[in-house]
């Protein structure tokens, strides 16, 4: 009789036990059920909420449109960024972004066979190409000898397919076909800002449309760090990678070494532009915010200067700083071209500002979304204080006729900088709210 008791409470024991640990087994699984779920609906809502600007309209839409024909077939994939962020590889980023996919076909055609060069980076070759629709565009190609090249093409087709704001070059297509790898931007008719401030056949920017080209960069950088969700580093700002359109409004390109703030932070080789580099990034490895708000404070010194730290920059600044204590007197550094054709204050007010986005410490360089504010500041405080005359915009062949610019002065220019703020702040509300 004691047999059976010890043998039913033994029995009855290791039931309960195995029950329980198959309980506990089973809330594993649905807790991480429950958070793969919840992460998947959370990167689709926050792209799904990302603000598409280009010029007031949906960039992407105003494309597919323009462009659908018989020529020229395309299809529009769906957007999933969990699945990217999981690890698949290539092949599914490139089809998750949301982007027109071209055939090899169409932008055989559309460069007369990769004949229209209009540029060489470390990317690869750029052409100009033309689609039936008859609307320009830009064909970024993947050299075959291209160094992290693949690397730097799931960067961007993931990046900026969900990445839109009118102070950034959008992407509007891409190909992965026939062992080539190619992205297709809007084309910027006006070139890189370095070919403007260094490239001799330009004519010279006048001191307004450097402070507009600094406010519109300022602006596509505080969207990566404050607007995107998550926060996306750029990690390569300089003249070169800043095209401008017809307009002569700026644009920040070439994301291929931008990391979202949320990945690891750490790498074992540098990356970037000498000159351009966060000096703790070069010691520590580690970017940050804040390695491009140092960028960004190399290349407002350029504007001001027109030199690059190649021509020595950052000594020619180092030196002034000790004469102006960062604040006044920095008109002993700016470009000898301006013929002293600038607004005294307001290029003292913009060098303060640049020269505390290049503080040896991170710390004490301002975040985007004051460098922002601060520039819009002195910007509309110099209207206040005089009249500014009409924008001169640089005349070539495809930048806008003088004659449509007649009578735009700093007050326009004034009503434009409270439109994009009320805008900047509805896209933050819209945010908030989902």
């Amino acid at each position: 009789m004691k047999d059976t008791s010890w043998g039913l409470i033994i029995g009855i024991s290791i039931g309960v036990l195995i029950g329980g640990c198959l309980a506990v087994f089973a809330f594993i699984c649905i807790h991480l059920w429950k958070r793969d779920v919840k992460i998947g609906s959370t990167f689709s809502r926050r792209t799904s909420t990302i603000p598409i600007r280009a010029s007031g309209e949906d960039a992407r839409m105003a494309m597919s449109d323009s462009t659908i024909g018989q020529e020229s077939p395309k299809h529009s994939e769906p957007n999933d960024m969990s699945l990217w962020t999981n690890g698949h590889k290539r092949k599914n980023a490139a089809s998750m972004s949301g982007i027109l996919k071209y055939s090899y076909r169409d932008l055989q055609k559309a460069t007369r066979n990769f004949t229209t060069l209009i540029g060489q980076g470390a990317f690869g070759p750029v052409y100009k190409a033309q689609v039936p629709s008859g609307e320009t565009v830009a064909v970024k190609v993947l050299a075959e000898n291209s160094k992290q090249g693949e690397k730097e093409f799931e960067t961007e087709v993931v990046l900026l397919g969900r990445l839109h704001h009118r102070n950034l070059v959008n992407l509007v297509g891409y190909c992965t076909e026939k062992g080539h790898n190619m992205l297709v931007y809007l084309y910027m008719s006006n070139g890189s800002l370095a070919s403007h401030l260094y490239d001799e056949k330009h004519k010279l920017l006048n001191w307004d449309l450097r402070v507009l080209i600094a406010q519109d960069v300022a602006r596509g950088l505080e969207y990566l760090h404050d607007g995107a969700v998550p926060p996306v580093v750029h990690r390569d700002i300089k003249p070169s990678n800043i095209l401008l359109d017809k307009f002569m409004r700026a644009r920040v390109a070439d994301f291929g070494l931008s990391r979202e703030e949320v990945a690891s932070a750490w790498g074992h080789n540098i990356q970037g532009t000498f000159g351009y580099l966060d000096p703790e990034y070069v010691s520590t490895r580690s970017f940050t915010k804040k390695s491009d708000v140092y960028s960004f404070g190399v290349l407002l010194f350029e504007l001001i200067t027109g030199k690059n730290p190649k021509q020595g920059l950052l000594g020619l600044v180092d030196l002034a700083a000790m004469n102006t204590e960062g604040k006044g007197g920095w008109e002993e550094v700016a470009d000898p071209r301006l013929n002293g054709d600038y607004d005294l204050e307001e290029l003292n007010g913009i060098a303060a500002i640049a020269y505390k986005c290049i503080s040896q410490s991170p710390w004490m360089r301002l975040p985007m979304r004051d460098v922002v504010q601060a520039l819009s500041w002195i910007y509309t405080a110099t209207c206040s204080r005089r009249h500014r005359p009409t924008l001169s915009l640089m005349m070539d062949e495809t930048s806008l006729d003088m004659s449509k610019l007649e009578g735009q002065t700093c007050e326009i220019g004034m009503q434009m900088q409270e439109s994009m703020e009320k805008t900047t702040v509805d896209m933050s509300q819209r945010v908030s709210e989902s």
